[in-house]
């Protein structure tokens, strides 16, 4: 069985932005905000900010792939990122998630 992985950023109430790997969106969006059985695996980083909507998904070939995207993007700084968000067209419908 083949895994998808997925790197997104995630805005904050505050206006600062998250990103983060997973294999499930919807799960980590619900876990980021602190709904479900597993709220408690929200990142520390939602604790001073609610998240505020998702900006920017990506699909990688794999963990590896997802990890090095992920690390790359978060040395980025914030007007970096909105670049990459407004540059990839936010196809975040694709996906077929709903905030």
């Amino acid at each position: 069985m083949v895994i998808s992985w997925f790197i997104y950023i995630i805005e904050a109430q505050n206006g600062s932005l998250y990103t983060g790997i997973t294999t499930d969106v919807q799960r980590r969006w619900r876990e980021h905000q602190g709904m479900g059985a597993k709220s408690a695996k929200a990142a520390k980083f939602f604790r001073t900010s609610k998240p505020k909507s998702i900006l920017y998904i990506e699909l990688a070939k794999d963990r590896s792939e997802a990890s090095k995207k992920e690390a790359q993007i978060k040395k980025l700084t914030k007007q970096k990122k909105l670049a990459l968000v407004k540059s990839s067209g936010n196809k975040i419908n694709e996906f077929k998630f709903n905030q």
